[in-house]
């Protein structure tokens, strides 16, 4: 194979190497990023060509990631600045914040995002804990997507009475999680 003056093999499997692992990290945060981006810019398109921008950053930056660190802290800064960035040069936008609010927006996201996996973590224990039938239920709505007109009519029963049962449930998985976390058990 024909390589580049200057690079080799073991150079172009480094570089694949590293753009693999980018990808990952990326893939692994970007809903969160995704999320964190709405939070401050109000807006889903907006927060979405605020996001490449950023993900282009960031990968102009990846070698200033330390491997060790938590990448999502990394990421959420490198987009907290290109968000500030865009709704300073942005006139589109109807809705602006000034800076030390914005931060304050991006700062408490992130503690927000960084409870979410804990939170999801005790979510899915608490699912575990469920009865069968209740589990089988979740599972059918949440996970499967099935329409709940359509499991009520599968099952026999009317909507409404999946509908009262699936509210029952999530009160039930809310109160769950709350115990856990208030009481420090994941």
């Amino acid at each position: 194979m024909n390589q580049p003056p200057g690079r080799s093999e073991a150079d172009d499997a480094a570089e694949s190497s590293r753009q693999e692992r980018f990808v990952g990290l990326l893939k692994d945060v970007h809903q969160r990023l995704l999320a964190y981006l709405v939070s401050m810019l109000a807006n889903r398109h907006d927060a979405e060509d605020v996001l490449q921008r950023a993900s282009i950053t960031m990968w102009r930056k990846f070698d200033t990631y330390e491997a060790e660190s938590d990448f999502m802290a990394w990421a959420s800064t490198v987009a907290f600045y290109e968000a500030r960035n865009f709704q300073r040069v942005a006139s589109r936008s109807r809705l602006r914040f000034d800076a030390d609010l914005m931060e304050t927006f991006a700062s408490e996201r992130v503690q927000d995002l960084r409870q979410h996996d804990e939170r999801m973590e005790v979510l899915q224990r608490c699912v575990q804990e469920l009865d069968e039938k209740s589990r089988n239920l979740i599972q059918a709505i949440y996970a499967d997507g099935i329409e709940i007109t359509t499991l009520a009519q599968k099952l026999g029963l009317a909507p409404q009475t999946l509908y009262n049962r699936i509210g029952a449930i999530r009160r039930e998985l809310a109160d769950a999680i709350e115990r856990r976390l208030a009481g420090g058990r994941v």
